[in-house]
């Protein structure tokens, strides 16, 4: 194999460039493995460079069924690298991954992809190649027993991928299309009025602290009596619980109704609301 189809077949395994490839396999003496290896230390050292930029762009990808789903956000530089082929590629397949290994982010980036190289290198590779920051960000598996998943993407780039992302998972014996139906209906509430917490109980304590801080100080210069204050203090306060958990939120295709009515509603007795998650890019 003469060294102009060896720089061929680099480019072909690694995606680098002509002249990076070139000088590779002189420095390797022709040796394909040991070429790749050098463009690997090579990639490694133009990453690292990157990994100082902001990268508040890229996708969110879902992947499994009605008994498991996963998230997965993956951040780049700019929405253009967002939409590339090779990112958008990558991605995919890093989402069955992640969906297989549960969403253990050390596990997922030594898991084999189909280019037998891990994760880690992959992603290394794909940095080197495409030249902007390219980040793993949140992952979370979804998987109860006795439950029912839904998901929603809003802003779909290609497929799984979409710029915001919702799982569900309802719990109830009853699989019916009632069931799914709602599942979905309230996967696209939760995208559209980003609940923090299922009910007002399960609020972060340190939420509602900085929230309280907040309306403390905007009362403190209004000039009212400290009783009217703490009235209306207190009228803040529950206002904010109440549209920030979900089961409390005003259903978004029937405001004058809260999701507990519409979940009241369906007549099933055993149906509750087991877990959700919601990621957006740049979130």
């Amino acid at each position: 194999m003469s060294d102009i189809e060896k720089v061929k077949k680099l480019r072909e395994a690694t995606g680098a460039g002509f002249k990076d490839c070139n000088i590779a396999i002189k420095e390797s003496k022709g040796d394909l493995d040991k070429a790749i290896e050098i463009l690997r230390v090579k990639g490694i050292s133009k990453a690292s460079k990157k990994m100082s930029r902001d990268a508040k762009e890229g996708v969110v990808a879902v992947s499994g069924n009605e008994d498991k789903l996963s998230l997965i956000e993956v951040n780049c530089e700019t929405d253009f690298v967002a939409k590339n082929d090779d990112f958008i590629n990558f991605v995919k397949e890093l989402s069955e991954l992640n969906n297989s290994v549960n969403s253990n982010i050390d596990d997922l980036k030594k898991s084999i992809m189909g280019n037998e190289q891990s994760v880690e290198d992959n992603l290394v590779a794909l940095i080197a190649k495409i030249g902007e920051k390219i980040t793993i960000g949140k992952t979370k598996t979804i998987e109860n027993e006795g439950t029912i998943n839904s998901k929603y993407l809003h802003t779909v780039v290609k497929d799984n991928l979409g710029k915001l992302a919702v799982a569900v998972s309802l719990e109830t014996k009853e699989n019916s299309e009632a069931v799914k139906s709602f599942g979905k209906q309230l996967s696209m509430h939760i995208a559209a009025s980003n609940p923090i917490a299922l009910d007002q109980d399960l609020i972060d304590q340190s939420i509602i602290d900085k929230e309280q801080e907040l309306v403390t100080e905007e009362l403190k210069n209004s000039g009212k009596p400290e009783e009217i204050a703490k009235k209306i203090s207190l009228g803040k306060m529950n206002k904010f619980k109440e549209e920030n958990a979900l089961l409390t939120q005003a259903w978004v295709m029937e405001p004058k109704k809260k999701v507990k009515d519409i979940l009241n509603e369906l007549s099933i007795s055993d149906l509750k609301i087991k877990e959700f998650v919601r990621f957006k890019i740049g979130e």
